[in-house]
């Protein structure tokens, strides 16, 4: 993989060496200098650095949602993409002098909008001659310094992100990202960056990019045989004294894993998911940590590392470019050498400032591209399906996906030893605000049903396990009395279950009695009018993610598969609906699950 020699001096751990050292970065105005050089204190004199920092922009640019066809809102009236950062990184420049500043961020970058889609599959950054991913664009036009890998980095395969990489201006990180078979890494595990201080010799500013170890699972078909996660503690343990050996004065880490040490894969990896506080506690010598993954807002979170007892500091900004994290760092020039005198982090919005107009009109073309793609209309719908009330109860738009998923497999299954197995199939609410409408049916509106690049496969499962299954995703429902009050807004999402992990099974019928405890609420479970046999077998038709094991559902990973694609589940639908050209809701919708209390219907 060459490497832009803009960046990158010398070898870098990509090809089996240490370090990727760039060049030095000016100490800003002669009033910055001024301003620093007076800050003595009477032990040192002290140096501003501002480090700032984004995550999981999932393919974000414009302030735009291509599923509505409109700008971009929710709730709390946020904002979204690149344009919008970049003003605010523009501003903290010339506030602190871009010389006192670096930019980072901490994954999940390619994947997530139908912008990044389009360059992925319908016009592939990776064919010859081929486009630059408005993502490598817009981020080389705002000046990143580097980026750790997110585990979405990997969805589309790995040619399409080395192709990424090379587009990039700046280093993506991963240490924890090996190669299989000499077990090096196969990204650059860290960048040193120096800058340029008034006074004293230059500040070295080591960025160790760490990603996470779910890739083995959710994306194991791309990356099985070609790479491998070990988890993040133990690859931090092992660079970070290498960088403070190799004269770094300051060391964050841009870590793909968000802070609660918890994990969505239960017991299938030895690693934790969600460990960057962990990181912060177990490994001496980190002073600040980008935050990632988790799709949350941590202004600022300091953690006690056990060896050193000295605090570092977390934040995490939130998802889509929403947010932008600074990181301030107080450096005091003693005895020769840079020391961290104190850190402190917070978040600016970017619904405070206007979309940078270079940014918008640097890739103005690509944006108007993707736009008259996604409302291209491929069919029609015999009346509209709505996802607003799919998370409690048995919607017609769920069951359409399901309805495909279903009659893919079993066309795929036909003339197979699996062909006589009744086909169950599984699929979640992804978004609420999802739904089709009565009349022509366009893209982005059937995309929309399936925000994520899922592809599909067929395991094989028994009565018991199909039971042992529903029981799990019903835990997603608050436990709630006979006779209390069933507010629907604080039904769900019960032990922070996010709505993707609640799926609903077609195929059969059953209720759930929210008045139970979780793992005695399935009742009265048929298939084809009579009692589920528990020995019976079964064919899901069931997604990449959970088949791997995401969700932690029980089964489904150790089950047979009998078959699988590469196409994402979306354009399964998408295609499906061009080939048919009408959704004939009366085809699949019917309620064949249902809310109860005691027996009672909820609804």
């Amino acid at each position: 993989m060459p490497l832009n020699r803009r960046n990158f001096l010398g070898r870098t751990a990509a090809t089996g060496a240490g370090v990727a050292l760039v060049g030095s970065v000016g100490a800003g105005s002669a009033e910055a200098r001024e301003s620093v050089a007076g800050r003595s204190g009477g032990r040192g004199r002290h140096y501003a650095l501002t480090v700032m920092g984004t995550t999981d922009l999932h393919g974000n640019v414009f302030n735009w949602d291509y599923f509505t066809d409109a700008e971009f809102d929710d709730k709390a009236h946020n904002d979204v993409g690149l344009a919008k950062i970049s003003t605010l990184v523009n501003g903290v420049r010339k506030e602190k002098g871009r010389r006192n500043t670096l930019l980072i961020d901490a994954g999940d970058t390619i994947q997530g909008t139908q912008l990044s889609y389009y360059y992925a599959r319908v016009d592939p950054i990776t064919k010859a001659h081929g486009p630059v991913h408005p993502m490598a664009r817009a981020m080389n036009a705002i000046g990143y310094d580097a980026a750790a890998l997110g585990n979405h980095e990997f969805n589309y395969g790995i040619p399409v992100l080395r192709k990424f990489e090379e587009q990039c201006d700046f280093p993506l990180l991963g240490a924890n990202a090996l190669d299989a078979k000499t077990l090096r890494p196969a990204f650059p595990p860290y960048v040193i960056k120096r800058v340029r201080a008034p006074f004293g010799r230059d500040v070295r500013v080591a960025i160790l990019g760490l990603t996470n170890p779910g890739i083995a699972i959710w994306d194991k078909a791309n990356v099985q045989g070609k790479m491998v996660f070990p988890g993040l503690e133990e690859q931090a343990a092992k660079w970070v004294p290498k960088l403070r050996s190799m004269g770094a004065d300051v060391v964050i880490v841009a870590a793909h894993a968000g802070s609660s040490g918890t994990s969505s894969y239960g017991d299938q990896l030895p690693y934790v998911e969600n460990s960057a506080a962990l990181v912060a506690e177990q490994v001496p010598g980190i002073d600040a940590i980008l935050v990632g993954h988790a799709h949350v807002e941590i202004p600022e979170y300091r953690v006690v590392n056990k060896e050193s007892g000295k605090e570092v500091v977390l934040s995490e900004p939130l998802k889509w470019g929403q947010r932008l994290t600074l990181f301030d760092f107080d450096l005091v020039w003693e005895k020769g050498c840079w020391r961290v005198a104190g850190v402190a982090a917070k978040v600016l919005n970017s619904n405070t400032v206007a979309e940078d107009r270079r940014i918008t009109g640097l890739l103005r073309g690509e944006h108007r591209k993707v736009v008259a793609y996604v409302n291209q209309v491929i069919g029609t719908s015999s009346a509209a399906m709505s996802a607003a009330e799919a998370a409690y109860k048995d919607t017609p738009v769920i069951d359409f996906i399901n309805h495909v998923q279903a009659e893919t497999v079993r066309a795929a299954l036909a003339g197979t030893e699996f062909a006589g197995l009744p086909v169950l199939s599984q699929a979640s609410c992804f978004s609420r605000t999802a739904g089709v409408p009565a009349g022509k049916v366009t893209i982005r509106e059937v995309a929309g049903l399936y925000p994520f690049e899922n592809t599909l496969e067929a395991r094989v499962l028994t009565g018991a396990q199909v039971r042992e299954y529903l029981e799990f995703s019903a835990r997603y429902y608050v436990r709630t009395a006979a006779g209390a009050v069933v507010d629907p807004a604080k039904l769900t999402n019960a032990e922070n279950i996010p709505d993707f992990n609640y799926d609903v099974v077609s195929g059969l019928s059953y209720e759930i009695d929210i008045a139970k405890a979780p793992g005695a609420r399935i009742a009265k479970l048929t298939f084809d009018g009579k009692p589920l046999d528990d020995a019976a077998r079964f064919v899901l038709a069931v997604n990449n993610y959970r088949a791997s094991g995401g969700g932690n559902f029980p089964h489904v990973a150790r089950a047979k598969q009998v078959w699988a694609n590469s196409e994402e589940i979306r354009n399964t639908i998408i295609s499906w609906v061009r080939a048919q050209g009408a959704i004939d809701v009366g085809r699949f919708a019917s309620v064949d699950w249902k809310l109860t209390r005691d027996g009672a219907p909820v609804f």
